[in-house]
C-alpha cells in the first residue's frame, strides 16, 4: 500500500468519526485544521487538531493549505496527502480553490457551479424535479416576495416547514426562537417567523414546504461513496429513530438503525452518476405515508455528522477514500449496497430507552443494545484517557438536560 496522510478539515464529531475510521482501518493518526476547537476532538491521540484563526475565510484557507502542502511534500515526497472536508463551509472552500490545491493533495470535490446548485435547497429541488426524484411540495421566497406578502397564499395546507436555503449564511443569524428549521402551525406564526428572519439580517431565500406527517422514525439518511471517475462504489441506508431536540440542532440524528432499500439505492445511484458527482453524498429524506414515497430534503456534499454509523456497520468510509484516491483500485462496476446490524448512538443509552417511541423499531434497537451490537462515535476504547472520558460524560449529561428541557412527543407533527 502507498504511504498516505489523512488531513481533515474541521474539529467536530464528523472529523472525529473520520479520524476514528482511519485509525481503526490503518492505525494512523489524522491531522486536522479548523478555525475553532470543538469538544469531540479534544484530548484525543488519534487526531492532531491545528487551530487557524479565520481558517473559514477563503484567503486564509487557500494560503494555509498551499503552505501546508508545500511543506509536507518537501518533507515527505513519497506520502500522498489525502484531504477530506468535514463540514459544509470547508467543502465549499475546497470547491472554490480546488485546482490550486491539486498540486499537493488528492481529494474529491465538485465544480463550483454544481456545488452551488446542490448546496442551496431551492436549486437542489429543481435538480430533483429534472431527474424525477420526489421531494416535498415547495415554494421559495426572497426578501422582495416576503415584503409583498407572497407567503400568505401557499399552494398547500398547514402545518408547513420553513427553512433557509443558505444553511451556511443562517449560522450568522440570531433572534429569539431561531432554529435550524421550523414546523409552523398557522399563518400568524409564519408571518412572525419569516419577518423575524429577514429583520435579523438573513439575505438568502427561504424555503416553505408542505409538511410531511410523522415523527423522527419516518426519516432516512443515505450515504454514498462516488469515486473520482463518477462511479458509485458503496451505498448505505440508515433509519433514524431520534433527533436532537435542541432548537439550534434540530435535524441532527441521535440514534440510527441500519435499513435497506434496493429501489431507493438504484434511484439515487442513477442520479449521482448522471450529475457527475464525486465524493461522499449524504441525503436526508422522509417517508410520506400519503403516497408511499421517500421525499428528499437535502444533500450534504460530504459525509454527515452521524456518518460513523456506516463505518460502525462494517463499511469503513476511510477505506473508501483510500481505495479510490490513494490506490485508485479497479472497480468492477457492481455497487455495494450495504446491509448492517448495529445501532449507532450519539446519546446515552438511557435517552434511547426513554425517548424513542414504542414499536418494532425501538424493540429492534433495544435488542441490539442487549446483544452488544451498538456503538457511538466518541467512545473509542483505543483513544480513551481520563480527560477524554470526563469530557464525554459531560457531553452526555448535557444531552440529558437538552432532552428533559426540549423534547416533546411529536406524534404527527414531527
Amino acid at each position: 500500500m502507498k504511504q498516505f496522510q489523512p488531513i481533515l478539515l474541521g474539529s467536530d464529531i464528523n472529523a472525529y468519526g473520520m479520524a476514528r475510521a482511519f485509525h481503526e482501518e490503518y492505525g494512523i493518526t489524522s491531522i486536522a485544521f479548523a478555525h475553532f476547537q470543538l469538544s469531540p476532538t479534544k484530548f484525543s491521540s488519534i487526531i492532531q487538531v491545528n487551530i487557524v484563526p479565520k481558517f473559514s475565510e477563503l484567503d486564509t484557507f487557500r494560503t494555509t493549505m498551499l503552505d501546508l502542502g508545500k511543506r509536507m511534500t518537501m518533507r515527505h515526497p513519497n506520502t500522498t496527502l489525502l484531504l477530506i472536508p468535514c463540514g459544509d463551509a470547508y467543502a465549499n472552500l475546497l470547491s472554490a480553490c480546488g485546482n490550486e490545491l491539486r498540486r499537493y493533495f488528492v481529494f474529491n470535490t465538485l465544480d463550483p457551479r454544481l456545488t452551488r446548485a446542490l448546496s442551496y435547497k431551492n436549486t437542489f429541488y429543481e435538480i430533483c424535479e429534472k431527474h424525477g426524484l420526489p421531494h416535498p411540495k415547495t415554494v421559495v421566497m426572497d426578501r422582495e416576495a416576503v415584503v409583498r406578502g407572497d407567503y400568505k397564499d401557499l399552494p398547500f395546507d398547514y402545518p408547513v416547514a420553513m427553512k433557509p436555503s443558505d444553511s451556511a449564511a443562517w449560522l450568522d443569524i440570531d433572534f429569539p426562537g431561531r432554529k435550524k428549521a421550523f414546523i409552523i402551525e398557522d399563518p400568524v406564526e409564519l408571518d412572525m417567523l419569516i419577518n423575524l428572519s429577514y429583520d435579523a439580517g438573513y439575505e438568502g431565500t427561504m424555503v416553505i414546504q408542505d409538511f410531511i406527517p410523522g415523527d423522527d422514525s419516518r426519516m432516512r439518511v443515505l450515504n454514498a461513496y462516488v469515486d473520482q471517475h463518477h462511479r458509485v462504489r458503496m451505498m448505505f441506508l440508515g433509519h433514524p429513530l431520534l433527533e436532537d431536540p435542541t432548537p439550534e440542532a434540530v435535524g441532527n440524528y441521535a440514534a440510527i438503525i441500519p435499513d435497506y432499500n434496493e429501489t431507493l439505492f438504484t434511484e439515487i445511484k442513477a442520479f449521482l452518476e448522471d450529475i457527475g458527482y464525486e465524493g461522499v453524498a449524504n441525503f436526508d429524506m422522509k417517508f410520506d405515508e400519503r403516497d408511499g414515497e421517500y421525499k428528499l430534503f437535502e444533500i450534504n456534499l460530504r459525509q454527515g455528522r452521524s456518518s460513523y454509523f456506516v463505518t460502525l456497520n462494517g463499511f469503513n468510509l476511510a477505506a473508501c477514500f483510500v481505495d479510490d484516491l490513494v490506490e485508485d483500485t479497479v472497480f468492477d462496476g457492481n455497487t455495494l449496497f450495504g446491509r448492517g446490524s448495529k445501532l449507532w448512538l450519539e446519546i446515552p443509552r438511557s435517552i434511547f430507552r426513554r425517548y424513542v417511541s414504542d414499536g418494532d423499531d425501538k424493540r429492534r434497537g433495544l435488542s441490539m443494545l442487549a446483544s452488544g451490537d451498538w456503538g457511538t462515535t466518541l467512545e473509542y476504547s483505543r483513544d480513551m484517557n481520563p480527560l477524554r472520558w470526563l469530557m464525554i460524560r459531560h457531553m452526555f449529561s448535557i444531552y440529558k438536560r437538552r432532552y428533559a428541557q426540549y423534547f416533546k412527543q411529536k406524534g404527527d407533527l414531527a
